[in-house]
């Protein structure tokens, strides 16, 4: 975490210079930002409107609109966009509206759930996994993990306590016997039938939380 400093007014920004917290995001955050992701002598009405479009989607919705979205929406083509934001959407307008694709899920994990435990949500922390995307050091494990596996399955729903309290269940019969316990016994252990996991996990039991919870039926 690093802090940004212009007019006198600081902001809490990542490695990256995305601001760690939306809330704290005004038009002085934009135009000291703007330099950064190339754009020279000011940000323009144009700007201002793709900039405002994306705050107010994520006001809304908690959401940060998909590039075509904005670009419908504003009437822009692939040339305009070059040309308002040498960086790209997501490195320079999505950046200047102190907004990251990343942040809607887990904005809301962190206020929602209090998931006061995870402290570097926007570091981009390096795993090593395999072509199927299980974690192949179960050791390296951690909630970051899930939260950005659980948003890369475009998972329904948030993370919820039931979700935690399943995937603490796998780590810890894993970490007792080295063996993952199998889908009938995970049900009978938690009380947990066929419907309400499919719920949960929609990708299925293998490739939804036994990958959440770092492992591999391999193992």
């Amino acid at each position: 975490m690093k802090n940004f400093i212009h007019n006198k007014k600081k902001y809490k920004v990542d490695e990256h210079g995305y601001l760690i917290d939306p809330k704290q995001w005004d038009d002085n955050f934009a135009e000291g930002m703007a330099p950064k992701v190339r754009i020279m002598g000011g940000l323009t009405k144009e700007h201002w409107q793709v900039i405002h479009f994306i705050r107010n989607s994520f006001d809304k919705m908690n959401v940060c609109p998909l590039v075509y979205v904005a670009c419908q929406e504003k009437n822009l083509g692939l040339g305009d966009l070059n040309r308002l934001f040498p960086t790209g959407y997501h490195r320079g307008a999505c950046r200047l509206a102190g907004i990251s694709y990343r942040q809607e899920y887990f904005q809301k994990n962190r206020l929602e759930n209090n998931l006061t435990q995870i402290k570097d949500d926007y570091k981009l922390k390096i795993y090593g996994i395999d072509a199927q995307g299980f974690l192949v050091d179960p050791s390296q494990w951690d909630e970051n993990f899930a939260l950005n596996k659980a948003f890369e399955l475009k998972m329904p729903q948030l993370l919820t306590g039931r979700h935690w309290q399943l995937l603490a269940y796998l780590r810890q019969k894993f970490a007792v016997a080295r063996v993952i316990p199998t889908f009938a016994a995970v049900c009978q252990d938690n009380k947990l039938d066929i419907d309400e996991f499919k719920t949960l996990f929609p990708d299925g039991y293998h490739r939804g939380a036994v990958k959440l919870a770092g492992l591999r039926l391999d193992e």
